[in-house]
């Protein structure tokens, strides 16, 4: 017969076979009517003792349960104390802090946030966080699953054993949670989960692990807790000042893991991709990195797009700290860096987020909107507040303990439709038959208010491939509230156009004009991205037709008309210097192409236009403005020229604009102006130190008070064959 002060036998055998509801209520340190009492779980153990911490005397505790559960009274103790667990067998003696002994960390407060949807630093409370607690040090773990029977943090610190440390339910919330201590940074973990039917799961990553293995290993890692010691002051706040659309963005993307590679074909580590990868951007004058996802991903040919570590920069590079300094050695040079940020899907792989605790949680319900036919992944439940408040949290995340500058939200499309990529009867309408998921419009307004009133000078892009209204519109007028929307329209038609030969292009001229009927709906970046160099489509150097001397003319050309269109810039790495096959992302690029001039011509040319468009107002300043473009010529299919003006504000001076793309000079081009005087040539794709004829204007031309094409002035310029020229106008004084 038990005494007062013991365990009841149920709760004993509950506790060893780890199926106790609540083991916080029977292990550590309790009173009871006979005094005090503490129970320990200890496996393998067959003696344990009670060491107080005060030099109190030790207390020897009784072997109620062969697995290893003790309890004993101790008489001296009138209320909480700390203590440390002897345990011994013939083995040896070792000692250990009792994880039963610490109350809880988190509290009421983060139970209604979380439930509310409104936990704005989520990050701050749940994962693994090292920290001292009650006059010890370990580590605080939490996560959500409400459904869960039971779960347990394991790791190299238990032997793996889920019934070491089976955590703290919090009913009002869901949120799971245990101190761990003497556990601390670099420590292996991840969470076992009894789900509600009974059914143990595979072990899971901790959705907000902070570090985690390097594939093909999938345990998320305790990150070291210290600040980073960020030098970027200076930066953050000239970031804070303006308009980002109203600045200079051009942007270099980049897949870490192909960009360049260790001569035995390894990843490089995020101080080398420091020391690389910021001078050349720097060199080549691009204002902005934008890197393919960072967050940890376990297969590499999904390029990052199926994250599972949301909170993880990939420990292919190094460790998270390691990533803080690339994104502080970019500040330094005043490179921003924009990541990829994707809460359209994630991968059901059994270690991650799908059927978290046993059924659909993070994923909706009905797999007519819970699963993604075109990537066989699962999609968010963005109507239930908690999984929309980890994603907003999630986005937030990168910007505050990682700097970034922003975020290119991949597959926007994807989430604004219920029939996306489904036929009929395989999607679930709203309830008055239409199409748009609520839930997500709702979910992305809010984190791109979040990011917008939180982080000053920070900025969102869209991936987004229809016609949906109001994309980079403000939230409060009714729009999604991204900064600014990828040009998908323009960068397939005039690709398209490019691919055609030159003799043909007369009747495709429509292409490279259709665009500016549109160009001002929306803030738009013009993307060549990474999408547009792969599964068969060739690289850009590779779509332009004609021998090597017009290929590369063609590029030349193309690349000044998109420089000198309306819209930020982006272009994927290898495509400045012509990179010739398409792109493999198991390889570095085809760097030994510099060697040859026409490539070296190309990457002069990347330079020249980056600094070009930095450096004249006229070129950025109004790239999501009306006022900032005006049609020369226009309808000119014939001879394939095209002219425009670029406009900033009143006192800056305007850039003309020529592009032919046909390899025929054209001699005394009469183009209209709106001032006399002389123009400069200050950018010409056709110049010989490009690699081009060298055909030109002899520096600048001079405009007549001659009426031409609705302007009051004209002059007669040389379009150069397969090229694209900027004349500036800056009178003197």
């Amino acid at each position: 017969m038990t005494q007062a002060w013991q365990a009841d036998p149920d709760d004993v055998t509950a506790i060893v076979e780890a199926r106790h509801a609540d083991p916080f209520a029977v292990l550590g340190l309790h009173r009871t009517t006979a005094g005090s009492v503490v129970r320990a779980f200890v496996p393998h153990a067959e003696t344990l003792t009670v060491v107080p911490d005060d030099g109190g005397p030790v207390t020897s505790l009784v072997r109620r349960h062969e697995a290893g559960f003790f309890e004993g009274g101790i008489p001296a103790a009138t209320g909480r104390f700390g203590y440390r667990l002897r345990a011994a067998n013939p083995g040896g003696t070792w000692e250990l802090r009792d994880p039963y002994a610490f109350g809880p960390v988190l509290g009421p407060l983060d139970d209604h946030l979380l439930v509310e949807g409104t936990h704005r630093r989520l990050w701050e409370r749940l994962g693994a966080h090292p920290m001292e607690h009650e006059g010890a040090a370990g580590t605080q773990f939490a996560v959500w699953a409400p459904n869960a029977r039971r779960v347990s943090v394991v790791g190299d610190f238990n032997g793996w054993d889920g019934r070491r440390h089976q955590m703290r339910k919090r009913v009002d919330s869901g949120l799971w949670e245990i101190f761990a201590p003497e556990v601390g940074p670099g420590t292996n973990y991840k969470y076992e989960i009894i789900g509600r039917d009974g059914t143990l799961l595979p072990l899971k990553a901790d959705p907000f692990g902070f570090a985690s293995e390097m594939r093909p290993s999938t345990a998320s890692v305790v990150a070291d807790p210290a600040p980073f010691p960020w030098t970027d002051r200076d930066y953050l706040e000239a970031r804070s000042q303006g308009d980002p659309r109203r600045k200079p963005m051009s942007a270099y993307e980049v897949h870490l893991g192909s960009w360049q590679r260790r001569e035995d074909g390894s990843f490089l580590s995020w101080d080398e991709i420091a020391d690389r990868l910021v001078p050349y951007v720097t060199e080549l004058g691009f204002t902005h990195i934008e890197l393919l996802p960072v967050s940890e991903h376990p297969l590499d040919a999904s390029w990052g797009y199926q994250p599972i570590g949301l909170f993880a920069p990939t420990a292919r590079f190094g460790t998270p700290d390691g990533f803080a300094r690339f994104v502080d050695r970019a500040h330094a040079a005043g490179i921003g860096i924009i990541l990829d940020w994707v809460p359209a899907h994630f991968p059901t792989d059994v270690h991650g987020l799908a059927q978290f605790d046993g059924g659909p949680l993070y994923e909706h319900a009905d797999p007519r909107r819970g699963f993604h036919p075109d990537w066989n992944t699962a999609i968010y439940d963005f109507g239930r507040r908690e999984v929309a408040n980890v994603l907003a949290a999630n986005a937030l995340y990168w910007l505050d303990r990682f700097h970034v500058d922003g975020l290119r939200v991949d597959a926007v499309a994807s989430m604004l439709y219920l029939d996306y990529s489904r036929r009929a009867g395989e999607w679930l309408p709203n309830p008055d038959g239409s199409n748009d998921n609520r839930d997500a419009v709702a979910f992305l307004r809010r984190v791109n208010e979040l990011v917008y009133g939180t982080y000053p000078g920070t900025a969102t892009i869209a991936e987004e491939s229809t016609a949906w209204s109001g994309v980079s519109a403000p939230a409060y007028a009714g729009g999604l509230g991204f900064g600014f929307k990828w040009n998908m329209g323009w960068m397939h038609d005039t690709l398209a156009y490019m691919s055609e030969d030159p003799v043909h292009r007369r009747w495709h001229h429509d292409k490279l004009t259709f665009g500016l009927l549109y160009a001002f709906s929306e803030n738009f970046v013009l993307p060549l991205s990474h999408d547009e160099v792969v599964h068969g489509k060739r690289s850009i150097i590779g779509r332009m037709p004609g021998d090597e001397w017009q290929r590369f003319a063609n590029a030349r050309a193309y690349y000044g008309f998109m420089w000198a269109h309306p819209g930020k810039k982006l272009l994927f790495m290898g495509s400045e210097f012509g990179q010739t096959r398409e792109w493999n992302f198991e390889a570095g690029l085809e760097w030994w192409l510099l060697d040859h001039a026409p490539h070296r011509g190309l990457l002069q040319l990347i330079r020249d236009l980056n600094r070009a468009y930095r450096e004249i107002p006229a070129l950025h300043a109004r790239d999501n403005e009306p006022a900032g473009f005006r049609w020369i010529v226009a309808d000119d299919r014939d001879q394939s020229v095209y002219a425009w003006l670029r406009l900033g504000d009143r006192h800056d001076c305007p850039v003309a604009v020529v592009s032919n793309f046909t390899p025929v000079p054209r001699e005394r081009y009469r183009i209209g102006l709106p001032f006399p005087g002389r123009w400069r040539e200050v950018l010409n794709t056709d110049s010989e130190i490009y690699g081009g004829s060298g055909t030109g204007n002899q520096g600048g031309v001079v405009a007549e008070p001659v009426p031409s094409h609705g302007f009051p002035a004209s002059a007669e310029v040389v379009a150069p064959p397969l090229a694209t020229v900027y004349f500036e106008f800056c009178p003197e004084g």
